[in-house]
């Protein structure tokens, strides 16, 4: 992970020197809010930040919210400088003592069983979440506020034609599963509103599917499935046709882009953030990983079944991101690489675990 740090560090101080009110200073204490902390972009970021902490011996603190301390002190161990718990739910946690220069709003519900499931739990911890930062922010003196959104507030355009951040949307609010890109776009909207009103600086990116190293094993989303089939060596069977059609995003990539826009952009933008170049539907992904990744070690499968996993339904998300790469942001890794990278870090997790040793040193 060391070379990919310093070249988003490298980065990362070149924004910091264009940005207006960033003190980049040994002596400003910079201090970022970040939810969802134990989630894939949450804790990746952390990850980050620590490192950048430490290398370029900058004052950051950075204060990680989560609902789970456990799960949260896996990650990072019992104590780590710059680093700060904070323990509480999202929409009730009380923030009035804090101070906070940076608030990157990460926190959601990703599972889309859990959209089936838990649709009310899915669109509270979205809205009341969101407004009970919002509320936070507009006290405080805040340097930016980023929401993370979704690709999925497009709703399912059928055509492999770009959608650009202007683009409408489909979406069916009597299908439960709506309760996830209808949260997040009222959140969006929630996020206009307070820009507006009370003049916050604020930022929203729609993220594409996002993968990468730090992914979870058992995580239940499809590349994570694909990645387990090549470390069980398992056939990869589809329980739909895979018709679906998509970009992906590597989590470093992620990364550039939520520091590219909290730098640069201008306060109440809105960008797509994907790989353009990684566009292909399911069925294709699943070839990929059957022929480039286990070198045909597993073939692809389909057994369609009915759709109690909370899949969207078919679609072609084909996103631009013209707009972003006008701040000067570019994906540098592709599929392969995203895959290659997560299979490796699932594999050492489980080395670690095995041996008891801990990830992640600083």
């Amino acid at each position: 992970m060391t070379n990919n740090l310093r070249g988003i560090r490298k980065g990362l101080c070149a924004f910091a020197k264009k940005c207006k009110g960033f003190k980049y200073t040994d002596s400003a204490l910079i201090t970022f809010l970040i939810t969802g902390a134990t989630g894939l972009i949450g804790k990746t970021l952390i990850r980050f930040l620590l490192a950048w902490n430490a290398k370029a011996k900058q004052k950051l603190k950075i204060i990680a919210l989560v609902r789970d301390l456990k799960k949260l002190k896996a990650c990072f161990g019992e104590e780590v400088d710059g680093l700060e718990y904070l323990v509480g739910d999202v929409r009730t946690v009380d923030l009035s003592n804090l101070h906070v220069d940076y608030i990157i709003h990460a926190a959601s519900q990703t599972s889309s069983k859990g959209f089936i499931e838990s649709p009310i739990d899915t669109l509270s911890v979205a809205i009341d979440g969101t407004k009970n930062l919002l509320e936070f922010a507009r006290k405080s003196k805040l340097k930016k506020f980023i929401y993370l959104s979704t690709m999925e507030v497009y709703g399912y355009p059928q055509s492999d034609e770009k959608i650009f951040e202007t683009s409408g949307t489909n979406i069916d609010t009597m299908d439960v599963r709506s309760c996830y890109p209808e949260s997040k776009r009222l959140c969006e909207n929630l996020c206009v509103a307070y820009s507006r009103e009370y003049d916050l600086p604020i930022n929203i990116l729609r993220l594409t599917q996002t993968f990468g190293p730090g992914v979870e094993y058992n995580d239940g989303r499809i590349f994570a499935e694909f990645a387990r089939c090549v470390l069980e060596n398992k056939d990869i069977c589809l329980k739909t046709k895979g018709l679906t059609k998509r970009s992906y995003l590597h989590v470093y990539d992620a990364l550039t882009a939520i520091f590219q826009v909290l730098y640069l952009a201008d306060s109440g933008n809105v960008y797509n953030v994907a790989n353009e170049a990684t566009y292909c539907s399911i069925y294709d992904m699943a070839v990929f990983v059957s022929r480039k990744i286990s070198k045909q070690r597993i073939k692809v499968i389909i057994t369609e079944e009915e759709n109690k996993y909370g899949y969207a339904p078919t679609l072609c998300m084909n996103l631009d991101t013209s707009k972003l790469k006008q701040l000067g942001w570019k994906p540098l890794y592709d599929l392969e690489d995203m895959f290659n990278m997560m299979i490796l870090d699932l594999q050492d997790n489980q080395k670690e675990n095995n041996n008891g040793t801990k990830k992640y040193q600083f």
